[in-house]
């Protein structure tokens, strides 16, 4: 076994590129979840990684829900410019 350990900047770069990816705030639901499991599964490893598929396929959705709102909105809005146009159009006449 090697005692090798990075320097602290790499490590700590690491850190925060796994908090920004959403890993450490994954794993800890995961963890947490099992934690809080009253009958701790034979497989522990096989429970993380069903679990954790989970998570990650729950996020996908509610990013991509998040994007149809945007969407929606913006279209929302172009439709009452939209409106506002045609009627002071139509009060022109």
């Amino acid at each position: 076994m090697s005692n090798f350990k990075p320097p602290d900047s790499k490590r700590e770069e690491f850190r925060k590129y796994l908090e920004r990816a959403g890993v450490m705030d994954a794993l800890t639901k995961v963890l947490v979840s099992l934690y809080e499991e009253p009958e701790k599964p034979e497989d522990a490893l096989e429970y993380i990684r069903q679990n954790l598929a989970g998570i990650t396929e729950v996020d996908v959705e509610i990013q991509s829900l998040k994007n149809e709102l945007e969407e929606a909105k913006a279209k929302i809005t172009d439709l009452k410019a939209k409106l506002v146009k045609y009627e002071a159009d139509e009060g022109a006449e």
